[in-house]
């Protein structure tokens, strides 16, 4: 199915409490800077695990990054739920996707989460599967040599043809929305990638053609605002009729950005 590119999402700033009605898809995203209280009471919301896994990162950069997005998901997850972000348990697939645990198997509320230097986003859908990752453009990382071992070859001619410009911006979109579609599915790299092809050039739709290509639907989008650093992004997810919607993440009580 062919989706166009969102150039410029609207970031709003929605109620405390967000309802995820109909076919809608809530996109959010999250500044990874934040000041020590902020991360002090993210860190206080995650798991043991969580808070181990934190400790085990040798940079402090890292370690922060990591506490700041699980926290970022912990509390965007405690308003869908309306519970307490310390409260929420997660279950984990084959090739470890995770997922709500409930006493019902999994709940029917699904989101992915992806974070790249210091910008995060979380998609959520209520029961359909849904993948997203978000990359940072850094144009010395758009080789031709991981280009070749990541890429299939339609997608390698396609990044070939593009002017020199604008090659860094194709790279990226071809990574994130491979990498959204893979983690949608949740099989990880146990899928093949040569075995399905998007499209990646800049300006146009973004299209998905692969095996299992009728239960998805892909949209890139810009996460990044005008004056912070170029990011790349894209969401799959289950079904055609679904519309996304875009949310900058702020805690509550805090002072909200953008407006609908």
């Amino acid at each position: 199915m062919i989706v166009p590119m969102s150039t410029a999402a609207e970031w709003s700033s929605p109620m405390e409490t967000p309802e995820l009605a109909g076919n809608a898809i809530h996109v959010w995203r999250a500044s990874m800077a934040m000041d020590s209280a902020a991360l002090r009471r993210l860190e206080s919301t995650l798991a043991g695990h969580e808070r181990a896994r934190a400790e085990r990162f040798h940079f402090e950069r890292d370690r922060n990054r990591f506490i700041a997005a699980r926290g970022f998901l912990r509390d965007l997850l405690g308003r869908y739920l309306q519970c307490a972000p310390q409260a929420i348990e997660f279950a984990y697939g084959p090739r470890g996707k995770p997922a709500i645990a409930s006493h019902e198997s999994r709940h029917p509320l699904r989101f992915n989460l992806s974070h790249s230097h210091e910008l995060a986003v979380i998609g959520i859908k209520h029961e359909r599967e849904i993948g997203i990752d978000v990359e940072l453009v850094r144009p010395e990382f758009a080789g031709e040599e991981i280009a070749k071992r990541y890429f299939s070859a339609k997608e390698l001619d396609e990044l070939s043809r593009l002017p020199a410009e604008v090659r860094a911006e194709g790279f990226f979109l071809c990574w994130t929305r491979k990498e959204a579609y893979i983690k949608a599915r949740g099989d990880g790299l146990h899928i093949g990638l040569e075995s399905f092809d998007v499209s990646l050039s800049p300006g146009k739709p973004a299209t998905l053609s692969s095996a299992d290509e009728s239960r998805w639907s892909i949209e890139s989008f810009v996460p990044s605002l005008v004056d912070e650093p170029r990011y790349a992004a894209a969401v799959v997810a289950e079904g055609k009729d679904w519309t996304a919607r875009y949310f900058e993440w702020r805690e509550i009580g805090r002072e909200a950005v953008g407006g609908e």
